[in-house]
C-alpha cells in the first residue's frame, strides 16, 4: 500500500532545504513523551522510586523514532540523500518501521532488510509505511545484504549500527536524556541514581552517558543485555573481535560488537536471561494494565536489582528506564503461552523470581 506525499522540489538545494523542514514541522507536531511513575511501595517506602519513559507514544510507536529522525537529518545535512534515493537499513523492526516512516514523509522508497523471524506484526507496519522488506536467515547477514540492496537500487545504507552515536546531539537539542531529567525536576529524587538501557546499537547509551558526563550529574548508566548478546561480554574484555549467537529478545543485543556502542561510557552492564525478561514483560503489563514489549522486560529486570541493592545497602534514590514499545507487536510471539515455552522455555520459575524482586 502506498502513502507517499508528492516529490519534494527540483532543484537539489530546495529538495534539501523541503526535506529538513518536513520532518522539523513533524517533530514540532510531536509532544514529548511521558514519564511513568511505578507503583511499587516495597521500593517507595525505602525511598526508592522506579520511573518509565513511554516512547510507545512516538508517531511510528517507539523509542526508535527518534533514533530515524537523527540518522535521516544526518544523512540528508551530509549529503547522502537526495531526492531519487532509495534508503535501505539493516534492521530487526522497530527501527525500520521508524525509518518506513520518515521515508514516506519525504516521498522516497524503502528497503528494511531484516532476520525471517521478525514479527509478522513490524513487517505489516513497514510495509503500512509504503516499505519493502528483503529477508535474510540470521542477523549476522543483515550488513551485507543491506550494502547488495542499496548498491543494486543506487540507494543509501543508512547503517543505524554505525551511525546511531553520533548522529543526535547529545549536548542538548531535546535529546531523550535532556528530556529525562528535565521531567524529573519535581520529583523526591531529581537527579537519577540509575538509568538503565538496552543496547542494540547503542546509541541510546551513548547519547545518555556522554549527556550524564557533559551536564556533570552523579548518575549512573546500566546497560541491560539480553542472553545471546555479545556487548556484555565486550564490556567486560574490551575485546571487539567477540561473537555472539544473537539475541532472542527482539530490538536489543547484537551478535557483533557494534561501532556504536561505546563501552567506556557504561558504567555496569546486567546480563538477564529469556525467561526472566518475558516474566518481566508480563509483571510490568499487568502492574500498568497496558502491554509492553520484551525488550521493556529486560530493562525492567535490570531495575528491579538495582533497587533491592540500593533497598539491602540503606541507599535511597531514583531509577529511570525506558518503555520500549508497546506489546500489541508481539502478540502472537512473547504473549503467546505455546511460543514462548517452545522458543524461550518455562517462564514460572521466573516470575516467582520476579516476584522476590519486588516483595
Amino acid at each position: 500500500m502506498e502513502h507517499r506525499n508528492p516529490p519534494l522540489s527540483c532543484t537539489p538545494s530546495d529538495w534539501l532545504h523541503n526535506a529538513i523542514a518536513r520532518i522539523e514541522a513533524d517533530y514540532q507536531r510531536s509532544a514529548d513523551t511521558h514519564m511513568i511513575p511505578l507503583p511499587m511501595p516495597a521500593f517507595a517506602g525505602h525511598g526508592i522510586d522506579l520511573y518509565l519513559k513511554d516512547e510507545s507514544t512516538h508517531p511510528s510507536g517507539s523509542l526508535k523514532h527518534r533514533l530515524a529522525r537523527s540518522l535521516f537529518l544526518y544523512a540528508l545535512c551530509n549529503g547522502w540523500l537526495h531526492e531519487h534515493s532509495t534508503v535501505v537499513e539493516a534492521s530487526s523492526g522497530s527501527t525500520a518501521v521508524s525509518e518506513a516512516y520518515f521515508a514516506r514523509l519525504l516521498g522516497l522508497p524503502f528497503v528494511a532488510v531484516m532476520p525471517r523471524s521478525t514479527s509478522a506484526e513490524k513487517i505489516a507496519l513497514i510495509e503500512f509505511y509504503g516499505g519493502r522488506c528483503h529477508f535474510v536467515d540470521s542477523a549476522g547477514e543483515v550488513y551485507d545484504a543491506a550494502r547488495t540492496v542499496a548498491s543494486e537500487t543506487g540507494g543509501h545504507y543508512m547503517d543505524q549500527f554505525t551511525y546511531a552515536e553520533r548522529a543526535t546531539d547529545w549536548r542538548g537539542n531535546n535529546n531523550i536524556a535532556e528530556s529525562m531529567f528535565s521531567q524529573m525536576q519535581r520529583e523526591r529524587h531529581p537527579v537519577p541514581r540509575w538509568i538503565v538501557v538496552g543496547a542494540g546499537t547503542g546509541g541510546t547509551s551513548a547519547t545518555i552517558g556522554r549527556y550524564v558526563r557533559f551536564q556533570r550529574h552523579a548518575t549512573e548508566l546500566c546497560v541491560a543485555d539480553p542472553a545471546g548478546s555479545v556487548f556484555a561480554a565486550y564490556h567486560r574484555t574490551g575485546d571487539k573481535t567477540l561473537t555472539a549467537p544473537g539475541s532472542r529478545i527482539e530490538g536489543i543485543g547484537r551478535p557483533r560488537v557494534e561501532p556504536s556502542f561505546i563501552r567506556t561510557l557504561v558504567d555496569r552492564m546486567e546480563e538477564v536471561k529469556d525467561v526472566d525478561s518475558i516474566a518481566a514483560m508480563r509483571g510490568l503489563s499487568a502492574m500498568l494494565g497496558r502491554r509492553v514489549g520484551p525488550s521493556t522486560g529486560t530493562n525492567f529486570v535490570a531495575m528491579l536489582r538495582l533497587a533491592s541493592e540500593m533497598r539491602d545497602a540503606g541507599q535511597q534514590g531514583s531509577i529511570l528506564s525506558l518503555l520500549c514499545d508497546a506489546g500489541e507487536r508481539y502478540l502472537p510471539t512473547y504473549f503467546n503461552d505455546d511460543w514462548v515455552r517452545e522458543c524461550m522455555g518455562e517462564c514460572d520459575s521466573a516470575g516467582q523470581r520476579l516476584d522476590a524482586l519486588m516483595a
